[in-house]
């Protein structure tokens, strides 16, 4: 019995010791390993759920050329909501008042006044004052902060900073958990790698802003980033894709307002990676033929087209901007800089109507074959009457006549009297017809939102545009003809007309987008979109060779208006324009001429087609086809084992300076102003202010930065706080203010 009733009492024993041994162990787990994990869970800590915006996408060229990409932004981000009640619970301890502030605002027309939070001295006293004896602190505008917290709440946080080094980004990370509300992210933001380089075709983006997503959305979160969102260029066109998909990161905030640990992190995805139809070689010979010439061209643009598929090669514009100056915003001054320049560098004169003066002869050529009267041969006496309009040829301005010609030989010597009279043979209705053909006078379809439609001024048009005292009549067909009077054509468009003659008769749709890839993965790619093939309407290829011949002849034959683009062992075609344009001088109306020249390369098979603008000029012989010449020849020799070095661009500031030739490497052009060959612009217009259009800036609007006012100066931090700002930064962060 007693043997088994020790037995019983050691049993006990054990069974106590393992009990009390178990306690200890839990005790111990509980009171040392997660003793901080524990402090932090008492009644006032919570989890606040961070939206971490995903980085945009890659912009490429068609060869996987990285020309936007991302880099890395430090900026110091404010929870306004956690440093007032942080504040507001230490006032109330103190038994003081929190600072208001009173605004003032209309409602209804009625001028009211209300009060609200102070949070500027709030910002002040909790975040500034400490950070300015850390040497970090930074002048701000205090009525934008004012307007943020009014409007947001807190639930946005306010970028404080967004320009900080790697020294001052990595001092403020290491003081931030002093400071409530107060975090510092590494955030990525857009970087132009070549700067100007197609900075119409790439455009820019915004900072993040707030109504750019939907209030459901913001509700999710505690701190809401929202996404950088594209405003020009392909960059919002293509916004959509490029956006990336956001991350999370979950804070644990204790009672004090201060983000004591990463309780959970989900990583931001990247964007889709875009591919554009751009080569970024033949962009680059574009950017350099229109800063390189002799003269540099002050206004004008470049266009080149895949004939094959109607895919955009290039697309340069001059002036031009750099959109690394709008990130992560632009400076006030830099903006009203490219505002106020009368050149207008924000607008892409690529996809902007002008008066296309004789490359326009080509749809006429068109609009005749439709209407079967190709082979009609007229006779230029020099000038030609309609009705009380006496409309000149150019070649009647220096006294002289081409005589009887077909249609190829009128399209080399660019006659106007053939076209007047070849116009009015076809009629409005074929006029019409090939003008749809090729999309003159409507939006192309190219992935760019600022795109111009154009006029293609036949009747219907001029019902709905022209006043009844204005008639449609046999003169406003023949000032179509020519390219002149209300007609507008973009060199994207006219580009688009040498394209569909070049490659035997099909009209594409351009495009910007090759491909949009998720890494490996094929996201969507972009197909041929055929707009007209002119078998469809009857135009045979003998016909199509008409015009073909005529545009060879251009440039090749010594009557030709485009010798300037001639390439030893090349067959180039072409045609030249020369338009009558004015502009606004103060009071005072000058001469500002569009000078175009279209063309396809190699005459068989051709593997380019362009037009070249050039706004000021003499002739399109002499300053639009030397550059054609320029870019056709290196774009050629690029499978020959022809090297193009990228490099940044520089932005072009643009000028008015009247551009009589266009040489190169100190060569003159084929032929010099003033010799027969060459085709200056027609005067028909009796009223020059008619083509006097004012250039304006495109629609979008950048962040811009704001400046420091006075009351967000750092030189009124500096003075000492009061005695209850001191006790309340000693409660705050745990040391003297």
């Amino acid at each position: 019995m007693v043997v088994k009733y020790r037995f019983r009492l050691y049993l006990f024993t054990l069974v106590i010791l393992i009990g009390f041994g178990a306690l200890a162990q839990r005790l111990w787990n509980l009171s040392i390993d997660h003793h901080e994990e524990l402090k932090n869970k008492v009644p006032g800590t919570k989890n606040l759920r961070a939206r971490i915006p995903g980085s945009r996408g890659e912009i490429r060229d068609r060869n996987g050329v990285v020309l936007v990409s991302n880099k890395p932004s430090f900026e110091v981000r404010v929870n306004l909501k956690t440093l007032v009640e942080e504040y507001t619970k230490q006032a109330k301890a103190e038994k003081r008042d929190v600072p208001l502030f009173t605004y003032k605002y209309t409602e209804g027309g009625v001028p009211r006044s209300k009060e609200e939070t102070d949070i500027v001295a709030i910002v002040n006293e909790g975040i500034i004052e400490p950070l300015n004896k850390l040497g970090l602190a930074a002048d701000f505008n205090a009525k934008k902060l004012r307007i943020h917290y009014r409007t947001n709440r807190g639930v946005v946080p306010w970028v404080y900073r967004s320009d900080l080094t790697f020294e001052e980004f990595s001092r403020f990370a290491e003081h931030r958990l002093g400071l409530p509300g107060i975090s510092v992210e590494v955030r990525p933001v857009r970087q132009y790698l070549f700067d100007s380089f197609a900075c119409h075709v790439l455009g820019y983006v915004n900072q993040p802003d707030v109504q750019q997503a939907s209030k459901e959305e913001i509700n999710e979160w505690d701190f809401f980033v929202p996404d950088d969102y594209g405003v020009y260029g392909v960059e919002k066109t293509f916004d959509q894709d490029l956006r990336g998909k956001a991350g999370m990161r979950i804070w644990l905030q204790n009672e004090k307002g201060r983000l004591v640990k990463e309780v959970d992190y989900q990583e931001p995805r990247k964007g889709h990676d875009v591919y554009l139809s751009i080569d970024a070689r033949i962009q680059m010979i574009a950017e350099k033929a229109l800063r390189e010439g002799a003269p540099a061209i002050g206004r004008g643009a470049v266009v080149v087209l895949d004939p094959s598929t109607g895919q955009v090669m290039a697309m340069a514009s001059v002036p031009s901007y750099n959109p690394n100056k709008f990130i992560p915003s632009i400076s006030k001054d830099d903006f009203a800089g490219y505002l106020e320049n009368p050149c207008v560098p924000l607008l892409n004169r690529s996809v902007r109507g002008f008066v296309p003066g004789s490359t326009y002869k080509i749809m006429t050529s068109f609009a005749g074959i439709l209407a079967g009267v190709e082979g009609d041969m007229v006779n230029c006496p020099g000038g030609i009457q309609f009705g009380g309009k006496f409309m000149k040829c150019w070649i009647g301005q220096k006294g002289g006549a081409h005589g009887t010609l077909g249609l190829s030989e009128a399209i080399m010597r660019s006659c106007n009297c053939y076209f007047y009279r070849y116009a009015n043979h076809a009629g409005n209705a074929a006029m019409t017809k090939a003008g749809d053909m090729f999309g003159l006078g409507q939006r192309t379809g190219i992935e760019l939102e600022e795109e111009a439609p154009g006029i293609l001024p036949v009747e219907r048009w001029w019902r709905v545009n022209k006043t009844a005292a204005e008639r449609f009549s046999e003169a406003s067909i023949a000032n179509m003809a020519i390219g002149q009077g209300a007609v507008e054509a973009s060199p994207l468009q006219m580009a688009g007309v040498a394209a569909a003659v070049g490659n035997g008769g099909i009209a594409y749709r351009p495009h910007l987008l090759n491909k949009v890839m998720d890494g490996t993965e094929l996201i969507r790619e972009q197909v041929p979109d055929v707009r007209a093939n002119f078998k469809d309407f009857g135009l045979t290829p003998q016909k199509l060779e008409l015009v073909r011949r005529g545009m060879w002849r251009v440039v090749n034959d010594q009557g030709g208006t485009a010798k300037a683009a001639k390439i030893t062992g090349v067959d180039v075609a072409g045609k030249t324009g020369t338009a009558q344009n004015w502009r606004k001088n103060g009071k005072e109306f000058v001469k500002d001429n569009h000078t175009l020249f279209i063309t396809f390369a190699p005459y068989e098979n051709p593997k380019f087609a362009a037009c070249i603008l050039v706004q000021g000029g003499k002739g399109g012989g002499v300053t639009a086809a030397p550059v054609a010449k320029r870019i056709l020849e290196q774009a050629l020799a690029l499978d020959k084992g022809y090297e193009v070095e990228l490099a940044k661009v520089n932005e072009v500031q643009g000028n008015f300076n009247p551009v009589d030739t266009v040489s190169y490497d100190g060569l003159p052009t084929a032929f010099q102003p003033g010799t027969e060959e060459e085709e200056p612009a027609v005067d028909n217009d009796d009223e020059p202010r008619r083509s006097a259009k004012r250039e304006e800036a495109p629609k979008a609007r950048p962040t811009i930065r704001d400046e420091a006012d006075a009351e967000g100066t750092k030189q009124n931090k500096n003075q000492a706080p009061p005695p209850r700002r001191a006790n309340f930064l000693k409660r705050l962060f745990g040391r003297d203010g």
